[in-house]
């Protein structure tokens, strides 16, 4: 980004944009995983940072980037040179220091060394896919790491100084009882993390978990994922952790910002294979295949997977689904001018019986889903969705 068009850029507030990174190498797929990832050679690392420098260049940036998300596949796994070579490639596109930049680590891929890279960049935040406390549940996840490791990774990253530092933990594991859940949370807490992500377990398909899905060799029980949601909840807030979606809390000033614009339907691009973009009006994704994506890039081409030129409607539709999963909801008087089109009668019709359900709360412009709400909050989404599928009342 020119010095000219930066300050440009700088003179007045934008609208947030963020950038998400692929990095898509693993050492293995754990069972649950569906992210694009591929077990790295030397020549595919070379090949993937030559081509995520030119795809880069193919990008319209219009300002600075706000916030920035490296995310896999596992971005640890990188040589501390990779990693710091990769840094200056976002750097030079951020148009300077983003205010936010996450790097999602494993725990078996915490070295010092990798730390120090990171750290030098500006990073603010590590990520750390911790999952589960309980070595059975680990073997189970087709995880590779230990509990120790957990615990000499997160002592690692404290001790290189990050401004935020984040767990992932899952629950309604194949086999995971409330107790051991109960477990899982409490040594979370006790490592005094910035940050939680608490995910449900859910079956992706093409996963292994998929496959023992389908061959009831495990089974969904919604009233168990129900309780160990609800109790989750009381025992982080209990802790001082504040819930700002279904399956985040965090401590007072450790928000992630990167997620809350993108579930506040602000633009994003996303560079690597298989990573998602919402920018300049369009949303797609690169396909999901290393040399593919690398031959399309050489093209002059990005975002050709799921290409849709977005509409005010389009984007007011995964406002309302993805903003209900937030505590703080969606103001509707910004969507109802940006998108006069939408299914107003229709929607309002839904808050009513919501509301009335006890499941929604409708009070100086906003909407939000109630405790009670928010576990059903994948129903409510796909009757959203529905709603601006069918033809508005007028």
């Amino acid at each position: 980004m020119s010095d000219t068009r930066l300050a440009q850029a700088k003179a007045a507030p934008a609208e947030a944009l963020g950038l998400y990174l692929h990095v898509p190498f693993c050492a293995s797929t754990c069972d649950f995983c569906a992210f694009y990832q591929v077990k790295p050679t030397a020549q595919d690392v070379k090949m993937f940072l030559a081509a995520i420098e030119s795809e880069a260049g193919l990008v319209a940036w219009r300002r600075p980037v706000t916030t920035v998300f490296w995310g896999g596949g596992t971005p640890g796994l990188l040589a501390p040179a990779d990693l710091h070579r990769l840094g200056e490639i976002t750097l030079r596109q951020c148009g300077g220091q983003p205010e936010e930049w996450t790097v999602e680590l494993a725990p078996g891929s915490v070295t010092d060394e990798r730390l120090t890279a990171l750290k030098s960049l500006g990073v603010t935040r590590i990520s750390m896919g911790v999952q589960s406390f309980q070595p059975a549940l680990l073997d189970a996840l087709g995880r590779q790491h230990t509990l120790a490791q957990i615990h000499r990774a997160y002592e690692r990253v404290r001790r290189a100084g990050f401004a935020s530092v984040n767990l992932d933990l899952m629950f309604a594991l194949p086999g995971q009882s409330e107790t051991e859940w109960a477990a899982d949370v409490a040594a979370a807490v006790a490592l005094a993390p910035d940050h939680l992500s608490t995910y449900c377990l859910t079956f992706e398909e093409d996963t292994a978990l998929w496959v023992k899905l389908s061959q009831g060799r495990v089974k969904l029980d919604p009233e168990h994922e129900a309780r160990l949601y609800e109790a989750t909840w009381d025992r982080l807030g209990a802790a001082g952790y504040a819930q700002d979606e279904i399956s985040n809390f965090a401590r007072p000033g450790h928000v992630c910002r990167h997620n809350l614009n993108t579930w506040r339907m602000h633009e994003w691009v996303g560079l690597g294979p298989s990573a998602a973009s919402q920018h300049d009006g369009w949303r797609g994704a690169n396909i999901a295949d290393l040399r593919k994506w690398h031959a399309r890039v050489e093209q002059g081409r990005r975002m050709t997977e799921d290409r849709l030129a977005l509409t005010p409607s389009q984007l007011a539709e995964d406002a309302f689904i993805f903003g209900l999963r937030m505590n703080e909801g969606v103001a509707v008087s910004p969507w109802r001018e940006r998108a006069p089109d939408a299914p107003w009668l229709e929607l309002e019709e839904i808050w009513q019986r919501l509301s009335e359900d006890g499941l929604a709360e409708c009070a100086d412009d906003r909407v939000r889903l109630t405790r009670r709400g928010r576990l059903l909050a994948d129903t409510v989404g796909l009757e959203i969705m529905r709603t601006f599928q069918e033809p508005a009342r007028r």
